[in-house]
C-alpha cells in the first residue's frame, strides 16, 4: 500500500517538475530553478525596472527560510527588481520595524513571511495606505484586508500526507496491534500549523478513537501539542518529558512531528533515553526535507519528511510580484480555503510530497534539490 501512495506522490512531483526547471545544486542550499527569465539563462543581467521589492523573512535559524530568501532574491533580481531582503530572527518587534523601514524606503511591493501575523496588522495598514501591495509568503497574514495574494504549499495537504504515511506504514486499517504515538505540532501563531494539524487528525483520529493508536500522555489537541515559534528545543524537552513520564516501562512507536526541527529534537531525546536506530527506534515524521533531515532519513534516524520545493514556491511568488507590479492578474488555484478573518485571500498552493528512504533519490537527488555529494558529507 505504501508503494502505491509513493508512486502517486512521485507522479505529483514529476508534474511539479514540468513547472520548475531544476538545475544541480552545488552548495548546502537547493539549486535555483533558473526558470524566471530567458535573459538569465543566457547569462545576461536583466535591465533594472526601477522598482523595489521588499522581502521580510522570519528567521535564518531554519535552513528552509534561508533557501526561500535566497531563491526569491535571485529570481527577482534576474527580472531587474531591486530587492531588500531582511530576516527578523523570530523577533516580532524586529519584523515590525523592518517592514516600517521598508515602507519608508519606498518599496513598491512587500512579500511577508510573518513571525506573528497578529503583530503586523497596523504596519500592513500603513502599507495599504501608501499604496504598496502585499503578498503573504507561506504563512497567511491574518486579520488584515491589506494582503493581495498568498503563495504557499497545501498546508492541510501536508498534514494529510503525514497522516497517510503513518497510516500505511503501520497498516493501521488492517492491523490487530496497537501503537503508541505522541504529537509535536507547529506554532499557535502560524495559521499553517492549524491546517496541518487538521489534515493530520482527519486521517489519524479514527485510530485514536478505536485504540489502534494510543497517546499515553493524552495530549492530542492542537492546544496541547503546539510548539511556539517552531522551537526544536521545546520539542526535545516535550519528548524527554513524555519518555520519562509515560514510557519508562513501555516503548514509544511513533513521533508525529510537523517539522524537521522537531524530528531532530525527538531524535536527541530518544538517544538520551537509550533508544537505538534499527532496534527500538520509532517512526519519526517531519516537514521541509532539510539537508540534515534527508541525511537522517538515509541513516534511519528519521523516517520521512515532507518535501517542499522552495524553488517552485519562490517561482510562484515572483510571478505574483511581477503580475502585481505590471497591473496583471497572477495565477491562482485556490479562492476558498484561506479566510484570514477579513477576506478570503486568493492563493496559489504548491503540492507537498512525502519522501523517505525508498524514494528520496528519485525525488530529491534526481530533481536536483540536493546532490549525492551533499548527502554524503
Amino acid at each position: 500500500m505504501k508503494k502505491r501512495v509513493l508512486g502517486f506522490l512521485l507522479t505529483a512531483v514529476m508534474a511539479m517538475g514540468l513547472f520548475a526547471g531544476c538545475g544541480p545544486a552545488d552548495t548546502g542550499a537547493p539549486a535555483d530553478s533558473g526558470s524566471t527569465d530567458a535573459a538569465t539563462e543566457s547569462g545576461d543581467t536583466a535591465a533594472s525596472t526601477g522598482k523595489k521589492v521588499a522581502v521580510a523573512m522570519p528567521t535564518q535559524s531554519s535552513e528552509r527560510w534561508i533557501n526561500d530568501g535566497n531563491n526569491m532574491k535571485a529570481k527577482l533580481e534576474a527580472l531587474g527588481y531591486e530587492v531588500d531582503l531582511q530576516y527578523a530572527e523570530d523577533d516580532v518587534q524586529a519584523q515590525v520595524s523592518q517592514i516600517e523601514n521598508m515602507i519608508a524606503a519606498g518599496a513598491d511591493c512587500l512579500v511577508i513571511a510573518a513571525v506573528d501575523s497578529s503583530a503586523l496588522v497596523n504596519v500592513e495598514a500603513q502599507a495599504k495606505e501608501a499604496g504598496i501591495p502585499i503578498i503573504a509568503y507561506d504563512r497567511l497574514l491574518m486579520d488584515t484586508d491589506a494582503v493581495s495574494y498568498y503563495a504557499t504549499f497545501d498546508n492541510k495537504g501536508v498534514g494529510t500526507a503525514i497522516g497517510k504515511y503513518i497510516e500505511e506504514s503501520k497498516d493501521l486499517a488492517n492491523t490487530d496491534e496497537s501503537y503508541t504515538i505522541e504529537f509535536f505540532m507547529g506554532s499557535p501563531d502560524d495559521n499553517n500549523a492549524v491546517m496541518l494539524y487538521n489534515g493530520l487528525m482527519e486521517v489519524l483520529q479514527p485510530y485514536l478513537d478505536d485504540g489502534t493508536l494510543v497517546c499515553k500522555s493524552g495530549r492530542t489537541s492542537f492546544e496541547d501539542t503546539c510548539i511556539l515559534r517552531w522551537s526544536q528545543e521545546t520539542a526535545q524537552q516535550n519528548c524527554e518529558n513524555y519518555l520519562t513520564g509515560f514510557y519508562a516501562d513501555d516503548k514509544l512507536d511513533i513521533c508525529a512531528t510537523a517539522f524537521d526541527g522537531f524530528a531532530y529534537g525527538c531524535k536527541a531525546a530518544l538517544e538520551g533515553a537509550g533508544y537505538k536506530v534499527g532496534e527500538d527506534w520509532p517512526l519519526i515524521t517531519g516537514q521541509d526535507a532539510e539537508l540534515m533531515a534527508t541525511k537522517n532519513i538515509i541513516a534511519g534516524s528519521q523516517t520521512m519528511s515532507i518535501y517542499k520545493d522552495t524553488r517552485l514556491l519562490a517561482d510562484k511568488c515572483v510571478t505574483m510580484v511581477q503580475a502585481v507590479l505590471e497591473g496583471a492578474e497572477p495565477e491562482i488555484n485556490d479562492e476558498e480555503q484561506y479566510d484570514n478573518g477579513k477576506l478570503v485571500v486568493p492563493s496559489y498552493l504548491c503540492t507537498p510530497v512525502a519522501v523517505d528512504k525508498d524514494n528520496y533519490k528519485e525525488i530529491i537527488v534526481d530533481g536536483g534539490y540536493y546532490t549525492e555529494e551533499q548527502l554524503a558529507e
